[in-house]
């Protein structure tokens, strides 16, 4: 589990920006930001970030009185990227190495996370990782144990990112991979409704988590995710959130794919902020976690 003090702040921050467009009153805020202390002084010390964020998330479900309080931004970002899958799609067709362009591509998407960060600089992002050394690069690794795994779990994260998701899925071309969405609205992260909008339905099974929460928690998880998590020969794990939650595992079947967007994540894994990973925690020494 990866916690650090720095992570209340960004909660704090990403919630009080949050209650500034929400429309209810200044009471209700005003009691909705007690209700999430208390959970932060209740919980912080038991459980990771993104599990703490989902129990605000509810929260705050409660209080605007909306199920899914990012559907629309959910929805804008798979348009977006949907409007460029083509063109990637001829990029990583036309490049070099195909396999390690599509999985590029696949990283930076990770750059689309409103828990993050209001809005993002995809364009950049896409052009900088075709053009950058990775700072964790396990590609090579990635690839053979690929070739050998008979049967692969690849976690998904945010909506949006799940489009190049499906571009390095459809280079895979692996026959036993199987695609996992949240169970339920969590932040922005792609849900089962994101799957079959982005197509990914019809390239990969896919299946829920179990749990609407913007991590990969194994205790709270489904059944059915719980047994393919067990099962799988190789697991992909997506984003930040799923490697907060997964990074205790010390499985060296999972392989983290992600950008790291804060110094927290940064400085656990020794690198810049802003970093391109391909990171197989078996294939390089363990960092000391904070918690």
């Amino acid at each position: 589990m990866i916690s650090d003090y720095r992570c209340i702040y960004c909660l704090m921050k990403s919630y009080g920006n949050r209650l500034e467009k929400a429309d209810i009153t200044s009471a209700e805020k005003e009691r909705f930001t007690h209700n999430l202390l208390t959970i932060l002084n209740e919980k912080w010390n038991d459980i990771s970030a993104p599990q703490c964020a989902h129990d605000i998330q509810e929260l705050y479900r409660s209080y605007v009185n909306d199920p899914d309080p990012f559907w629309d931004a959910k929805r804008e970002s798979n348009d977006i990227a949907l409007a460029m899958y083509n063109d990637l799609s001829k990029k990583v067709a036309e490049s070099d190495d195909p396999f390690l362009t599509a999985l590029r591509l696949a990283i930076a998407g990770n750059i689309i996370d409103f828990a993050v960060n209001d809005s993002c600089d995809l364009d950049g992002t896409l052009e900088r990782v075709l053009h950058s050394e990775l700072a964790v690069d396990h590609s090579l690794q990635l690839k053979q144990a690929l070739k050998r795994a008979k049967s692969v779990l690849y976690i998904g994260d945010n909506a949006g990112e799940i489009v190049f998701d499906k571009l390095f899925i459809s280079q895979i071309a692996h026959p036993g991979l199987v695609f996992s969405v949240r169970g339920g609205p969590a932040i922005n992260d792609a849900t089962m409704e994101d799957a079959e909008y982005t197509g990914m339905t019809s390239l990969a099974k896919v299946i829920s988590s179990g749990h609407a929460s913007p991590t990969t928690d194994l205790s709270r998880s489904g059944e059915e995710f719980q047994r393919y998590f067990r099962e799988a020969d190789l697991i992909i794990s997506k984003g930040q959130g799923n490697l907060e939650g997964l990074i205790g595992e010390a499985d060296g079947r999972i392989f983290f794919l992600l950008m790291a967007k804060c110094n927290v994540i940064s400085e656990y894994l020794g690198i810049e902020t802003g970093s391109f990973v391909v990171f197989n925690p078996s294939l390089q020494s363990k960092r000391p976690m904070r918690s």
